[in-house]
């Protein structure tokens, strides 16, 4: 099904893709003339496909759960934050805070994330395909961020259990964040990774992984001078 943003309300839109007709039973729909609304496709919560043709604005794909999004175009600020499940494929650009506090799911960005790509990330598997900004990862809890280009400054930094995978060159590493080994476990995971997200170029083993080096665990009185 096709709904025109030009000729209908995004209000109702939302609403429709928010609550399917069960007798009609439709899952896939494509909208058009997105022109940079903002929260287009927000708070999904069934399984469906929905592709957007065109840029959209900000928190694009918000709250989803269980739909499997694709943007042809560029994306605002907070694309897929508070993600739960489900899948969303940007096939431009991201503005920042790209899969913020996001619980689940799988984000893929063609292109170029900006600044705080995956902040507070809770679980959420974010891959970029391009170059990620300063403070990416920024307190993330759990989790997966995966970069084929380089990371801006401050990577990581506070971060608790996520795990960054930067194939390119990383211009400061953030507070208690450090370099870690690359066993054959993780190799596996970021495989797949790449596999779901159709990266076919590059090798894992390419790769370094990023963690916590968990100084910032507990507090230290010599910390608060």
């Amino acid at each position: 099904m096709e709904l025109d943003l030009k000729k209908l309300n995004l209000r109702n839109v939302n609403d429709k893709l928010q609550n399917l007709d069960r007798k009609k039973n439709e899952r896939d729909f494509t909208i058009i003339n997105p022109e940079g609304n903002h929260a287009i496709c927000a708070g999904l919560n069934n399984e469906m496909n929905v592709t957007i043709k065109g840029h959209v604005g900000y928190y694009c794909a918000g709250m989803n759960q269980k739909a499997n999004i694709t943007i042809e175009g560029n994306v605002g600020t907070g694309v897929a934050e508070n993600m739960m499940s489900g899948k969303v494929h940007v096939k431009g650009n991201a503005s920042q805070s790209a899969g913020a506090t996001a619980h689940g799911g799988l984000l893929i960005i063609d292109g170029d994330a900006s600044s705080r790509c995956g902040i507070s990330m809770k679980g959420v598997d974010i891959v970029v395909k391009g170059s990620v900004g300063h403070m990416s990862g920024f307190m993330s809890q759990s989790g997966n961020l995966i970069v084929c280009g380089d990371a801006g400054e401050a990577l990581g930094d506070s971060l608790y259990e996520t795990n960054i995978y930067i194939r390119g060159k990383v211009k400061s590493l953030g507070a208690d964040c450090i370099e870690k080994k690359m066993d054959k476990k993780h190799l596996n995971k970021l495989k797949k990774f790449l596999k779901d997200a159709e990266i076919k170029n590059f090798k894992a083993e390419s790769f370094k992984r990023y963690g916590s080096a968990r100084k910032l665990y507990n507090f230290k009185i010599d910390n608060s001078y």
